[in-house]
């Protein structure tokens, strides 16, 4: 029974080796920096980096794993296809020697960061005793419910600003242009968009 859970096993990495493979034909098993990299519908960028002693095995690992927020969402958001999945997660990659990987990690992490894109790591990078302390921002847990719920409210702003700056025409309707209260209302509105905006 054990043998058998250990060869499938090997056969899902074997699997997921092979897509991953298809995606970036030039991803190896030697120790590197890896970059999962996708953007959204609405141009939100996300980005998780991470260090491997054994690239392409840890990247299949993430394909199968429960621990990491990583792994919900490259099983949620699966991987990029040009056609199929062109909001899925791409992969990308650097080789360097295993004692610089904590380095890189951290540099990495930041370069990205500064980039304006969405971590999705929880630590500033490293490991054990090279770990960085403090931790991204973006994945602080809320420390209690008004603030859960105003964090949600920027989310939320934030995500509909862009939404509607790059698709929508907002404006109060014909026959309410003169409607005291509608126009109040519009800007309750345009305050709530902006929300999003003062806390980038």
């Amino acid at each position: 029974m054990n043998y058998q859970n250990i060869a499938r096993a090997k056969a899902i990495e074997q699997e997921n080796k092979k897509r991953l493979l298809k995606l970036n034909p030039k991803l190896n098993d030697k120790s590197g920096i890896y970059f999962l990299l996708r953007e959204d519908e609405n141009g939100f960028k996300y980005a998780y980096i991470g260090q491997a002693v054994h690239t392409i095995s840890r990247l299949a690992s993430h394909l199968v794993g429960y621990e990491q927020h990583i792994d919900l969402s490259l099983r949620k958001h699966k991987l990029y296809d040009e056609q199929k999945n062109p909001y899925g997660w791409r992969v990308e990659f650097l080789n360097f020697p295993e004692n610089e990987l904590d380095e890189k990690e951290k540099y990495y992490i930041k370069l990205y960061a500064d980039k304006g894109y969405q971590l999705r790591n929880v630590s500033l990078g490293g490991q054990g005793e090279n770990r960085a302390s403090g931790s991204i921002g973006e994945r602080k847990a809320p420390k209690g419910y008004m603030q859960g719920v105003q964090q949600g409210k920027k989310v939320l702003a934030r995500k509909l600003s862009s939404i509607a700056e790059k698709h929508l025409k907002i404006e109060i309707r014909d026959d309410k242009k003169h409607n005291k209260v509608s126009q109040k209302q519009y800007e309750k509105f345009i305050d709530l968009l902006k929300a999003g905006e003062s806390d980038e």
